[in-house]
């Protein structure tokens, strides 16, 4: 049965000096939209693809809190903490299995990586995005991605436009 959560997961209170802390170096980039986005296209050309844990196993074992709305035995979703539309949620697999970003998928992933869109359906059922919204994979340093743990990004609550980015 999945788990539906909203607070904070991990260190149970964010005041915390290290929570705080840990949040601060992750975010002190991140001052303006345009920043952000600049920061953003750095850290995707810096990043170096691997199979080292990342940021993301760190949430998955709660090492870092993190903001959690959905959770079942196979995938975590939570809220981004430098977010880029008004709901703009993370919805990762809890085993990474060699899948740090879609190119890297096989054959033997096509049930994650389906479960992984129908979780971003619920969540967004859940988040009240009935109108509409967006998922965005990134992969690789020219799709901007730079966590390599596959993660789907679940984007709504305004007016999207096309093309994007």
């Amino acid at each position: 049965m999945p788990i539906v959560r909203r607070g904070m997961r991990g260190t149970e209170n964010p005041s915390n000096s290290s929570s705080s802390s840990r949040l601060q170096v992750l975010t002190s980039h991140l001052l303006t939209p345009q920043t952000a986005m600049a920061s953003e296209k750095e850290a995707a050309l810096a990043a170096v693809p691997s199979d080292s844990p990342t940021i993301f196993d760190k949430i998955i074992n709660k090492e870092i809190p993190s903001n959690v709305v959905y959770e079942d035995d196979k995938v975590l979703a939570f809220r981004d903490i430098a977010p880029q539309t008004p709901t703009h949620i993370l919805i990762i697999p809890k085993v990474k299995d060699g899948l740090t970003g879609i190119s890297k998928a096989e054959e033997r992933h096509s049930e994650i990586l389906g479960h992984l869109l129908y979780t971003a359906k619920l969540v967004a059922k859940q988040e009240g995005l009935d109108d509409g919204f967006r998922l965005v994979i990134n992969d690789g340093p020219k799709g901007c991605q730079s966590v390599y743990h596959l993660h789907v990004h679940l984007l709504g609550g305004r007016q999207m436009n096309w093309p994007p980015g």
